[in-house]
């Protein structure tokens, strides 16, 4: 029985109840995760046998090993647990914002003094945690009743919005737990210049409920009620001139004027009748690139717009998914939804999502996918909007991947740009235990399947050029493994020399070698006396770094792997045949692991016990 049938004989005894399915691989790794109305019906549809089914499932049926579920109570519970199991997992077939960037977000801390604050998303959702407890117990007091903002795209935007508000609204900025005490310390010159209430003198100085409606202002600013903010500010400013408050009067005057000049960068939406709150969420594809074009409008304007990128994951998936999943991980990560989320095409689950909506934001909240009319003409504008976005990042990209390419084939003599680059490394622990790391760069970008790592004992220990020869050598002896166009090698000229001596010897003459050195960066060529020094902002120069910083990172990560490994056991015992008392012998035989390493097949089959295959195959194992 093979192992759809498998996993389709368990899935017939799955609850008929809501929840969430967890589908793993061979290693137990979760690979996608997904919620249901009904857990036996929805997760059938992945272990049916289907030739025709898509290429992203089908990928999937290959990878699929185990799956398990997590019962709720309702269709909205399992939405909750899926984007909380999808944050944390991060699972491969899952369509998520991009994972390569971490997005920026704001957030007023909890407790009777808030302060404003800059963190990414990775921070919010809690991956880096402070050890100490005092600063756990801090974190906790901060994160009841904590607002977020965000997430942002545009983290120089965020700072200046940041220090704009540290000028308008006078936060306090300092991280020193407040309880209403005096702190027992003079206050900070943010105080001195007016720029902090300074909430450290105690209560009596600056009750809680005065910071608390300082609070609220920022709050209004960050959720683009500005108009609402002005009006508030206008009538303060009034009623302390009427009272001869004149110094708060002349404080709300400058939060007024400021907030004012704010506004008026901001592009009110002509076309839409009624001052509402709305968000224009349009999913946009250009070839592969998938993204959701956001715009984000509060009374009538449109005060910001966002471009996010979704993950590979996105071009297989159909327009309904990947807007579903993106509207749970937007909203799931703190940004307020509107009572109006307008889109270019529905979601599915609508009704399950309009009813998420509904608990995050305290009022019914609507998703529209307009035909005609006002509304729809704000879809077009983002679609508009987000194509171009999308476009002009596919070509600077190219841009920043062919340019350096062409200036690298001017540099080396090549006729063309080299479509694939091969990058060495060496790693060793004070000479011994040397290995070798080959990673493979395809039009300017990494291809990972081509990576390999090389594991040397007949190296002399310390000798970097003789490790790199033998790397060269088991590499070319590959004849089955693609050819590159050119070979970068970290070191300088003696690592240059030895990596074409040993590709002469081995008859692999066409390829063009480069070296690169470090401190400061120069790379050597074969046939110019001088190594050649490149600006540090070179596109050539960034390139030839990432390849070389990833062979270092790639050997570095499988010599400590190794060393792991050598603490608990050796590579012997993963050789099948291989008991503890052939273990025992070949140990005696050889007298330490060092040697039996060193050992050549013919010296292993002399081994009493040890065949000519058993010996092959131990030699094999151990020189991979």
């Amino acid at each position: 029985m093979d192992i759809l049938s498998q996993l389709a004989e368990k899935v017939r005894h799955f609850p008929e109840s809501p929840g969430v399915y967890l589908i793993k691989d061979a290693v137990g790794r979760i690979i996608y995760i997904g919620k249901a109305r009904s857990l036996r019906q929805r997760v059938r549809s992945y272990v049916a046998a289907n030739g025709a089914a898509p290429p992203r499932l089908q990928a999937l049926q290959d990878q699929m090993r185990e799956i398990d579920y997590i019962v709720t109570d309702s269709e909205v519970e399992a939405l909750i647990l899926e984007c909380n199991l999808i944050k944390e997992y991060r699972p491969r077939y899952n369509v998520d914002l991009k994972d390569d960037k971490d997005y920026p977000c704001l957030r007023l801390t909890g407790g009777p003094y808030p302060r404003l604050e800059y963190l990414r998303l990775s921070q919010k959702e809690g991956r880096r945690q402070g050890k100490s407890r005092r600063v756990r117990e801090q974190r906790a007091v901060e994160e009841r009743g904590a607002l977020y903002f965000g997430p942002y795209t545009d983290a120089g935007a965020v700072r200046e919005t940041m220090r704009l508000l540290g000028k308008i609204f006078p936060l306090r900025r300092c991280r020193r737990p407040l309880t209403g005490e005096p702190a027992g310390e003079r206050p900070c010159l943010n105080f001195q210049m007016k720029r902090c209430l300074g909430p450290c003198r105690g209560a009596a100085a600056v009750s809680p409920e005065e910071y608390g409606r300082l609070v609220d202002q920022v709050v209004l600013f960050l959720e683009g009620r500005r108009d609402f903010l002005e009006r508030q500010l206008e009538e303060k400013m009034h009623r302390a001139a009427r009272e001869e408050r004149f110094e708060e009067a002349a404080r709300l005057r400058d939060q007024l004027q400021a907030v004012r000049r704010v506004a008026a960068q901001e592009q009110k939406v002509h076309f839409l009748k009624k001052a509402v709150d709305r968000d224009v969420l349009a999913l946009v594809r250009h070839e592969t690139a998938v993204a959701v074009h956001l715009f984000i409008i509060r009374e009538g304007k449109l005060i910001r717009r966002e471009h996010f990128p979704l993950g590979s994951a996105a071009a297989e998936a159909d327009d309904g998914e990947a807007l579903s999943a993106f509207i749970k991980s937007y909203y799931s990560r703190g940004a307020q939804p509107p009572k109006e989320i307008i889109l270019s095409d529905y979601p599915d689950d609508r009704k399950t999502l309009e009813d998420w909506l509904r608990e995050l934001a305290g009022a019914k909240v609507t998703l529209a996918v307009p035909r005609r009319g006002s509304h729809r003409e704000l879809v077009e504008m983002a679609l508009r909007n987000g194509r171009l976005k999308l476009q002009d990042e596919q070509e600077r990209t190219e841009q920043r991947v062919l340019l350096p390419l062409e200036e690298l084939a001017r540099l080396a003599g090549l006729e063309a740009a080299p479509r694939r680059i091969e990058g060495y490394d060496i790693s060793h622990l004070y000479g011994g235990d040397a290995v070798g790391a080959m990673v493979v760069f395809e039009q300017g970008r990494p291809f990972k399947d081509g990576y390999r790592r090389f594991y040397l004992r007949r190296t002399p220990p310390g000798d970097d050029c003789a490790a790199l020869q033998e790397v060269l050598q088991r590499r070319v002896a590959r004849r089955e493994w693609p050819r590159p166009e050119l070979m970068l090698i970290d070191g300088g000229r003696a690592q240059l020399n030895a990596a074409r001596e040993a590709l002469q010897q081995a008859g692999f003459t066409e390829v063009t070698l480069l070296a690169l050195a470090e401190n400061p960066d120069r790379i050597f060529l074969e046939n110019e006396k001088t190594p050649v020094l490149l600006p540090a902002n070179s596109t050539l120069l960034q390139l030839l770094q990432r390849i070389r910083d990833e062979a270092h990172r790639f050997a570095v990560d499988y010599h400590r792997r190794l060393r792991r490994q050598s603490a608990t056991h050796s590579r012997l015992e993963e050789v099948p045949g291989i008991g503890p008392q052939r273990r025992a012998a070949l140990l005696k035989h050889f007298g330490s692991l060092e040697q039996l390493y060193r050992a050549s097949e013919e010296e292993l089959a002399a081994v009493p016990g040890i065949s000519r295959v058993l010996a092959e195959r131990i030699y094999r194992k151990l020189h991979l």
